[in-house]
């Protein structure tokens, strides 16, 4: 089965593609390819290096402090599971 079930959006369909990597939306009238850009402009590559510098565990010299309560970042996030909404 080269594609994944699809699921309806609006007015359209989605049809994600086994392998790759791109987004396919089918509507009745037309098909388009939503790939991720690799032209970005200066703001949205802003914050997409504050949420990579974000998304680290927390140091080990924190956990070890007197009275501490922090054992892990509970704002941490998986790539492919969460997205950013930019």
């Amino acid at each position: 089965m080269p594609f994944a079930t699809p699921r309806p959006l609006g007015a359209g369909w989605i049809v994600m593609p086994a392998h790759s990597h791109n987004l396919e939306i089918e509507t009745p009238k037309l098909t388009m390819l939503v790939q991720p850009q690799s032209h970005k402009s200066f703001r949205t590559k802003q914050k997409l290096a504050k949420a990579q510098k974000q998304n680290r565990p927390i140091p080990q010299w924190i956990r070890l402090r007197t009275g501490n309560t922090i054992r892990y970042n509970a704002k941490r996030r998986h790539w492919r599971k969460t997205r950013l909404g930019i």
